[in-house]
């Protein structure tokens, strides 16, 4: 059964400072659909219009022109309820600090429950569910001070905070800046299961190909302020030509199945994951050195 469009995004255009000396063009004509419980990644240079875009997801930004239809709220509207569509969109931002204002992490988790009107025991029970979603033991840091976390730890309840409003949509900018490898892997794996488990649908921005390749069943690419490519991981780190014309980055598996490739070894570059790659080159080994050059 064909899944229904959650987000469409339509000839986009968005300027900063408009009509003044620094007014500048960060969408020119960005088109994206979004299927429901699909995880999108959208990857580009800095600047290429990325947190822009993914602003007008839940109304922080208003289109200047084109289509923007969020599970199917028109925001060209003029009269939208915004309060209802941050519910449906949760968007967490690359900077934890953004989103974080009480003083312990089992408030700030809870805020946004509390602003719903739900009762104290369900809020309880999804601050408990949102804190474990990202690694944070419920009875160990709910009473912690936020001032006094880490980084990585910000981030985490930056997450937790949008995910016990329960959000059918979670937006999310750079993931994982900041965690270490372990927290990193471990909250990969978390919204992964949101994604397919639980039938959240999934976009992310990152600058991380490792990521993008793991989590991602479909790639926006964007460059100058609108999309170039789209396409599976296969698909786009396959492709070397417009790898190398946008200067976008691979993952380290495909990388060193390219250099395998022009080493003469008959190699699948489309191979992007871990498993995948290393399926890649236990062929080789298997096949020999002479047998398996093409």
């Amino acid at each position: 059964m064909p899944r229904k469009p959650i987000i469409e995004i339509g000839d986009l255009f968005h300027t900063y400072m408009k009509g003044t000396p620094m007014e500048h063009a960060a969408l020119k004509g960005t088109s994206m659909v979004v299927n429901e419980g699909e995880c999108i990644a959208i990857i580009g240079h800095t600047g290429s219009g990325k947190s822009t875009l993914i602003q007008h997801f839940n109304g922080l930004i208003r289109p200047d022109a084109g289509k923007v239809i969020i599970d199917g709220v028109d925001l060209t509207m003029k009269r939208i309820d915004i309060k209802a569509l941050r519910r449906k969109v949760g968007l967490v931002f690359q900077n934890p600090e953004d989103q974080i204002f009480e003083k312990l992490i089992g408030d700030d988790i809870a805020y946004g429950p509390f602003k719903l009107g739900l009762p104290l025991k369900e809020v309880r029970e999804r601050v408990k569910w949102a804190m474990g979603m990202v690694g944070l033991d419920f009875e160990e840091m709910k009473d912690r001070q936020t001032f006094a976390l880490s980084g990585g730890q910000k981030r985490k309840v930056a997450l937790a905070g949008i995910l016990a409003l329960k959000p059918k949509v979670l937006v999310l900018d750079e993931p994982t800046a900041g965690l270490d490898p372990r927290s990193r892997n471990e909250l990969l794996d978390k919204i992964k299961s949101l994604n397919k488990l639980e039938n959240l649908t999934v976009i992310f921005v990152s600058h991380n190909m490792e990521e993008v390749a793991y989590l991602a069943d479909r790639i926006y690419v964007m460059a100058n302020g609108t999309d170039v490519l789209t396409g599976s991981p296969e698909d786009i780190f396959s492709d070397k030509e417009n790898l190398q014309r946008y200067e976008i980055g691979t993952p380290e598996t495909v990388q060193a199945l390219y250099r395998l490739k022009d080493l003469g070894y008959n190699v699948n570059t489309s191979a992007s994951t871990i498993s995948e790659a290393a399926g890649e080159i236990i062929k080789v080994l298997a096949d020999g050195e002479g047998e398996n050059r093409g």
